[in-house]
């Protein structure tokens, strides 16, 4: 019964945790009204880029997200390059060339990002295999330490000694 307490306690904790949206709400945007663009067609396009970008600092969240200074810089140029005339596609390739391919929250799929997108399921096959491998050790080893059964010659000698011991 515990560990179905202990299963239910950590299903309970995934389900709830930010990102995982199914007992908590979606993450508040931390974009500050003084950044906000009068246009709404610039302003959505902004958190459309900017929901994509990842925050150098938090490195688990958009730029949309987060309250740190770095994450703020980096929505207000988005807003400034958009408002300059810049579309969806040149302000992300203008703040990749300034950070690199780690300010995508979605990686690109080059030669250079190949172990972040093979690392984990890479890893997660290599755990597995080694948790069979240990698995099957172990029943094996389980099967070697239980005795053979005797040999019906081995039983009858035995008896035998059995017999002349509970005569003494």
């Amino acid at each position: 019964m515990t560990a179905l307490r202990s299963l239910a306690l950590v299903l309970l904790f995934a389900l709830a945790t930010p990102g995982i949206f199914f007992f908590s709400g979606p993450p508040a945007a931390a974009v500050e009204p003084s950044e906000m663009l009068k246009d709404p067609v610039l302003e959505a396009r902004a958190r459309d880029i900017s929901s994509g970008l990842r925050c150098l600092v938090c490195q688990n969240q958009s730029i949309d997200e987060s309250n740190a200074e770095l994450a703020r810089d980096l929505r207000v140029l988005v807003r400034t390059r958009l408002t300059a005339g810049d579309t969806n596609q040149q302000v992300v390739d203008y703040i990749v060339s300034r950070y690199g391919d780690f300010v995508l929250l979605k990686p690109p799929f080059k030669g250079i990002t190949y172990a972040l997108w093979f690392g984990p399921p890479i890893l997660l096959a290599l755990g597995l295999l080694g948790g069979a491998m240990f698995a099957r050790r172990l029943r094996v080893r389980g099967k070697a330490d239980r005795p053979t059964p005797l040999t019906p010659d081995e039983q009858a000698r035995l008896k035998v000694i059995m017999e002349e011991g509970a005569d003494k």
